[in-house]
């Protein structure tokens, strides 16, 4: 067995433990994953296409996904911008307790150093998948190239929109990195959010 399968099977593995603890909420693989996201995005990047892009699934399945966490009350649906044709889903108060209590740190007993080193490696690993398939990164808006700061607040530049102070550590679909910053996957920055 080759290095790649091995770490391969071996996130596999680290997937499926990991989502035990979600199925306990009540919650299959793909409504928590969407729960989960939709409490890490941020306004712009909570729509049907942008949760599908970030979970690599299909629209549909996204669409019924979304649809289902409306059902359970823990997201709700409304108008996604200017256009009336676009959707976006936010958190309800439920939704927002259920997606802290599936944060919740996994029990595992490693030093915080180690525990460092293999977010880190996992990061690298994200961020080769996402450049071999084309993919955006998803990072968080205050380590985006577009990320504006002033007396006036904070601005994103390609939006043209006034930002509010929770938004620049949310991730954002728009996100591309700035000059001198690796794209961060999953909403991770050089701080290690």
């Amino acid at each position: 067995m080759t290095a790649a399968h091995e770490i391969a099977s071996l996130l596999d593995r680290l997937s499926r433990l990991h989502g035990t603890g979600r199925r306990a909420a009540g919650l299959n693989p793909a409504q928590a994953s969407a729960l989960d996201y939709l409490a890490r995005a941020n306004r712009f990047s909570r729509t049907p296409s942008a949760v599908a892009d970030y979970l690599s699934a299909t629209r549909g399945t996204v669409s019924q996904t979304l649809k289902s966490l409306a059902a359970k009350g823990l997201a709700q649906e409304g108008p996604g911008g200017s256009d009336r044709r676009s959707r976006r889903y936010d958190l309800t108060p439920q939704g927002q307790a259920v997606a802290g209590a599936l944060d919740a740190a996994p029990q595992v007993d490693l030093p915080a150093s180690q525990m460092e080193e293999v977010r880190d490696a996992l990061q690298q690993l994200v961020r080769g998948m996402i450049a071999a398939r084309g993919g955006r990164s998803f990072g968080l808006c205050r380590s985006c190239r577009h990320h504006r700061a002033s007396a006036q607040g904070v601005h994103c530049a390609l939006l043209d929109v006034p930002l509010r102070d929770e938004e620049t550590t949310q991730i954002c679909q728009e996100h591309e990195p700035g000059r001198t910053e690796k794209a961060r996957p999953d909403g991770c920055d050089a701080g290690g959010e």
